[in-house]
C-alpha cells in the first residue's frame, strides 16, 4: 500500500522576516502549495515583534493545514545579541506549529544546502535556482521564502529515515 501524500510547512526563523513555504510531498513526488514571508516591524518592541511572527505563522498553518513542520536550526551569529534574538524567534517557529498539533523536526542549515543543491555551502542563488527547478511552480518572490521551501524539501527527503530510526529505537527501548 503507497503511504498518502503528505503537507509540509518548512519554516526559515528570522526576527525581522521568517520565511515559510508550504509543499506536498506523494513519494518523490514534491508539489507547490505556497510559500512567503512573515515580516515584524523593527520599530516595535520585541515582545511585540515575537507576538507578529507568532501571529503570521499561525495564519499560515491555519490556512495552508500542513501535516508536519520542519525549522531550520539556528545559524551561530558572531554578535550575541543578534543570536539571542533570533533564538527567540525561532522559539515562536517552533512552537506555533507544536501548538497546532504538528510534529516538528529541526534540520541544520548545511543539511538543507546539501539536500537541496548537493552542496551543504551553497549561496541563496543557488538554493533559489534549485527550488526552481523542484518546485517549477514555486513563486518564491524571495531568499526567506525559497529558504523556507528548502527546509521543507529537506524534510520531505530525510523525514521516512528519521520515522524508521525512531521505530527502531521504540522496538530496542531506546
Amino acid at each position: 500500500m503507497r503511504p498518502a501524500a503528505i503537507r509540509i510547512i518548512g519554516i526559515d526563523p528570522g526576527l525581522r522576516n521568517t520565511g515559510w513555504g508550504v509543499l506536498e510531498a506523494d513519494g518523490s513526488r514534491l508539489v507547490f502549495v505556497a510559500c512567503g514571508v512573515v515580516r515584524s516591524d523593527a520599530s516595535l518592541s520585541l515582545g511585540d515583534r515575537l507576538r507578529q511572527l507568532h501571529e503570521g505563522l499561525a495564519g499560515v498553518i491555519h490556512a495552508h493545514m500542513p501535516m508536519e513542520a520542519a525549522v531550520e536550526e539556528t545559524f551561530v551569529n558572531r554578535d550575541p545579541q543578534s543570536a539571542l534574538k533570533l533564538g527567540q524567534a525561532r522559539g515562536v517557529a517552533m512552537v506555533v506549529p507544536a501548538l497546532a498539533g504538528l510534529p516538528v523536526a529541526e534540520y541544520a542549515a548545511n543539511l538543507v544546502k546539501k539536500t537541496v543543491t548537493g552542496s551543504g555551502h551553497a549561496e541563496k542563488q543557488q538554493i533559489a535556482m534549485m527550488i526552481r527547478i523542484l518546485l517549477p511552480k514555486a513563486d518564491a518572490k524571495s531568499a526567506d521564502a525559497a529558504d523556507a521551501l528548502a527546509v521543507a524539501v529537506c524534510h520531505a527527503q530525510h523525514r521516512g529515515a528519521r520515522e524508521r530510526a525512531a521505530a527502531l529505537a521504540a522496538r530496542i527501548g531506546a
